[in-house]
């Protein structure tokens, strides 16, 4: 009861005050043209507002925008023949009944989630117009075990949706499409979406409390690769630059298109290695190993 009133505290407070970046700069620092322009986006602002338009707006232009080129290649001849489950057709039907969802989802459910993730995030200890700002390096570690959290987390959580009741009341949804493309990632039961959306904040979160502080810079970057990671693995393409095919332990669409094929096996979001330990790969790999086999006897009859 007291971290909730802390909380609504935090949140009056928040929506009571403005920004002014003359008070965060440190006496004699030079910022850099990106921290100017970062801080100029919050400077004579509310601080709550500000962020959730920025997290809302760039949800929106990565997911729809990461979509666009794989949109494409069902027009490209020379790009569709790497599509994985090929006698599929993506309809404008399905592509309108998905997009109607999305946009509920995304308006309804995601942007007041993300307006009351902030205070919550700051009595974690995420920092928000602070400088200097994480270079590269902090960031690539701290989203290196964001994505391990996440994916973690997701594949226990996912195997539990594959449980009966949970599968026929609220999973079920997201695999309406077997054949899936990517803008199905996020096409979901809202509590799915709630659910599975705390093992992506979650990792900040985590690493704040237990390592150290969390830039927002660094939560943008990892929500964005989250984002490519997901519609990739919706995409329904597996390309020879695929990233799988030079990180062997990568999902990939290779790996999470056969679960919605089968509705069975390969439950991680972004590697493969829970389903090898846990043996929830076993009937991918035999499919795997039929194909090939298959193919091996078509280019003997072709000789």
């Amino acid at each position: 009861m007291e971290r909730l009133e802390l909380i609504i505290d935090n949140v009056r407070g928040m929506l009571n005050t403005t920004v002014d970046i003359s008070q965060k700069m440190p006496a004699g620092y030079e910022a850099s043209w990106f921290e100017k322009t970062w801080l100029s986006m919050f400077d004579g602002r509310n601080e709550l507002l500000t962020f959730t338009v920025i997290a809302f707006l760039m949800h929106e232009m990565v997911y729809f925008g990461r979509y666009l080129p794989f949109l494409a290649c069902d027009y490209i001849p020379a790009l569709r023949k790497y599509k994985i489950q090929e006698n599929k057709e993506v309809t404008a039907a399905m592509q309108w009944k998905c997009l109607k969802s999305l946009l509920f989802s995304h308006f309804v459910i995601e942007g007041p989630l993300m307006l009351g993730f902030l205070p919550v995030a700051k009595l974690a200890g995420i920092r928000t117009t602070e400088v200097p700002l994480p270079g590269w390096m902090e960031m690539a570690v701290q989203i290196a075990v964001f994505f391990v959290v996440e994916d973690f987390w997701h594949y226990w959580i996912h195997r539990l949706f594959h449980w009966g009741p949970l599968y026929r009341g609220v999973h079920k949804i997201h695999h309406e499409f077997s054949s899936p493309f990517g803008m199905t990632a996020e096409y979901a039961h809202p509590l799915e979406t709630i659910i599975f959306g705390q093992g992506t904040i979650g990792g900040p979160v985590l690493y704040c409390r237990l390592v150290g502080s969390v830039h927002a810079v660094t939560m943008f970057a990892w929500i964005w690769l989250r984002l490519f990671q997901a519609i990739d693995a919706h995409s329904g393409y597996d390309f020879p630059w695929s990233l799988h095919n030079f990180m062997p332990f990568w999902a990939g669409a290779d790996h999470h298109d056969y679960h919605h094929a089968a509705f069975v096996n390969n439950f991680s979001s972004s590697f493969r290695w829970w389903d090898s330990l846990f043996g929830t790969d076993a009937k991918y790999h035999a499919h795997k190993a039929r194909l090939a086999a298959k193919k091996k006897l078509l280019e003997a009859k072709a000789q």
